[in-house]
């Protein structure tokens, strides 16, 4: 291997083997423990700590990284204590999941380290957020994030990389390009010569550098860097390299031909410049094993620290309060200053007002900008607020959401702007898997508000006019609001920007310009988790909300001999069971009314909690009037089939009947 030294001092070059030597010493040392059965998995870096240990080597302390199974040296480079990464990968209490995740699979603020999920892709769009934040501030930091060749493969790379070439955003993308995605060789992933090629599709500069040779990896970086944080823009760099064990270690590397592994070893990075260093007289014998023997004594030593601590004892209180980050709604009271406005300007007042509020808040989305939208509630935003903060994006709601939680990591909060409801499914993956289990998995905030245009009635089809809160409702760690009133769409939207957990904001398209309501002209906020009592009676409980409310007071105001409590939800995850359970202890029998289809959908839920709590106060069975349980169909007659406010009054009359 080709070593050049250039300019870097022999204190540099020693530090560089030290960073080098301390992660490879502890991956041996999970290897024994793995075959002893005292570590339950283990995704191994040995033979590509270069990478890892060279990129945190150049970055400063307060940039963050964002790793994934193999970059151990992110980790010992930012001087993490040894008896917390242990106590993490054993389930203990000092790690930084509580046990409730296992490996790399975790963030630190304090140390600026951004863990991955599973799922791989996302974790590029986190950095385009991280790095957009950084622009914002004008503060010069750059963002480093790995991925593997395999992952090159998702959607979440080719949105992220556009995203961050489209907006000059200072992302280093590291590909570690080691062979093998668990055991698909790279020949079968990919036709390009080098995945460093893709950059030029995306007009971003890139770079394929030795992934085995540390001065090579601290050189080019240094320079790198210091050019991004002047110039600021988006980097692909692959680094080849290899992995000398398994995907982890249950699967072996039967597969990889002998002289494969053969030829990587002899470019083993820890050795080869152990070897380099001696050569020169900068590192001696005696000066390596006394630094082996106390990397092992201090790992030796933090591990028994681990053993020493006790197990996580199980709670229901504490793993359901540790769903949601804890916040204390900011009651801002409506003033008395009124005007009659739509749904639609409600909305945009909310978000206006909210703008003014928090000048950390950013808005994303399709066409948003000078457009204003699909529906343009955002227009003339620009003029106010400037395209850093009202922001078109490309079609590629993945990486924008996933974008959306590196702001909130970096400081920020996040508006993602969902040109129609039907299009999240694009961006399904990061909602259920990021943003909704990151402050349960490891602490951290997913400050995000996901609005959501939704809903039937224009005759739109199959994908724009799906009403999909049920995908939702039933994640832990998210948050639901449906309003059905513009002044209830203003308050709870501004309470929904203010809550710092991850929030999906529906706003029924029929409602946006058909509802009018008087509304008060100053910034206010409401309660989320409060449902609201619209009509008061005796004889039935109507569980309605967004447009099946006002379907309920059509058909009550056509009835007016029912007595009935009407009750818009207006949260449905957290939803105000109390509410309910007064209504339905008061007037024995229940209808519940929702545009979503039949199976699955929320209804379902509050019928079942209904019929368990509320058993004995019943006078008839739990109703519930939906759609069809089929797509939505465009032709009008169709449509009006498949909604359920042509049966809603059937339903309501028979079950006062019964």
């Amino acid at each position: 291997m080709n070593f050049e030294r250039k300019n870097l001092t022999d204190n540099k070059l020693l530090d560089l083997y030290k960073r080098l030597l301390k992660p490879r010493l502890i991956e041996e040392k999970m290897l024994i423990l793995i075959r002893q059965g005292k570590v339950s998995k283990w995704f191994s870096g040995i033979g590509q700590e270069a990478i890892s240990v060279g990129i945190t080597a150049v970055l400063d302390q307060d940039e963050y990284i964002l790793p994934m199974h193999r970059n151990l040296g992110v980790f010992t480079g930012r001087n993490i204590p040894l008896f917390r990464l242990f106590s993490q990968w054993q389930g203990k209490a000092n790690g930084f999941t509580k046990g409730r995740d296992r490996s790399f699979h975790f963030g630190t603020q304090e140390y600026k380290i951004i863990g991955m999920i599973s799922h791989l892709g996302p974790q590029l769009g986190i950095a385009d957020g991280i790095a957009l934040a950084n622009k914002l501030k004008k503060n010069g930091k750059v963002t480093a994030v790995f991925t593997g060749e395999g992952a090159t493969s998702e959607g979440d790379f080719h949105e992220a990389l556009n995203i961050a070439s489209v907006w000059d955003l200072p992302v280093l993308f590291v590909i570690e390009n080691n062979g093998y995605g668990l055991s698909t060789p790279t020949s079968e992933q990919y036709r390009c010569e080098n995945l460093a090629d893709k950059g030029i599709g995306y007009g971003m500069e890139s770079h394929i550098i030795d992934g085995n040779n540390i001065l090579e990896i601290f050189e080019e970086l240094t320079e790198i860097v210091a050019s991004m944080r002047i110039n600021p823009r988006p980097v692909l760099l692959e680094f080849k390299t290899f992995r000398m064990r398994g995907h982890e270690e249950a699967s072996g590397t039967k597969y990889v031909p002998k002289e494969l592994m053969d030829m990587w070893a002899e470019k083993d990075p820890v050795e080869t410049f152990k070897r380099y260093l001696i050569k020169l007289n900068i590192l001696t014998t005696f000066q390596d094993e006394t630094w082996r023997s106390e990397i092992i004594n201090e790992i030796d030593e933090n591990l028994l620290k681990v053993d020493a601590e006790p197990d996580i004892i199980a709670n229901y209180d504490t793993e359901l309060n540790d769903v949601y980050k804890e916040y204390d709604f900011d009651e801002v009271i409506p003033s008395s200053d009124l005007e009659k406005i739509r749904f639609i300007d409600a909305i945009s007042q909310g978000l206006k007002q909210s703008m003014l509020k928090h000048d950390n808040l950013i808005i994303m989305g399709q066409d948003i900008a000078e457009y204003g939208g699909a529906f343009k509630i955002t227009d003339g935003f620009v003029k106010t607020f400037g395209k850093e903060r009202i922001i078109n994006t490309p079609i590629c709601e993945s990486a924008v959401v996933s974008a959306g939680m590196g702001l909130s990591i970096n400081g920020f909060k996040a508006i993602v702007e969902m040109q129609f409801a039907d299009f999240v499914s694009t961006g399904f993956n990061p909602i259920v898997n990021l943003l909704a289990k990151s402050h349960y998995r490891w602490g951290e905030k997913a400050d995000v508000v996901i609005r959501m245009p939704c809903g039937g009635g224009s005759q739109a089809g199959p994908f724009h006019s799906q009403t999909n809160e049920a995908w939702f409702t039933k994640t832990p760690g998210l948050k639901v609001v449906y309003p059905a009133f513009p002044y209830d769409a203003k308050g709870l939207l501004a309470s929904s920007i203010n809550d710092p957990n991850p929030i999906l904001f529906f706003e029924h398209k029929q409602l946006y310009r058909s509802i009018y309501q008087e509304v008060p002209i100053q910034y206010y906020t409401l309660p989320l988790g409060k449902a609201i009592l619209l009509n008061e009676g005796n004889d039935i409980t109507i569980i309605a909300f967004g447009i099946a409310v006002h379907w309920a007071i059509e058909t009550l105001e056509l009835n007016p001999q029912i007595s009935a409590d009407l009750i818009d939800l207006r949260t449905l995850q957290p939803l105000d069971k109390d509410t309910i359970y007064r209504s339905v202890k008061k007037t024995n029998k229940v209808i519940l009314l929702q545009e979503d289809t039949l199976f699955g959908g929320i209804s379902s839920d509050i019928s079942a909690i209904i019929m368990e709590e509320c058993f004995e106060y019943l006078d008839g069975p739990v109703k519930r009037v939906t759609s069809l349980d089929s797509p939505i169909p465009f032709t009008k007659t169709l449509e009006d089939q498949f909604l359920p406010k042509s049966r809603f009054e059937k339903a309501l009359i028979d079950l006062l009947k019964y």
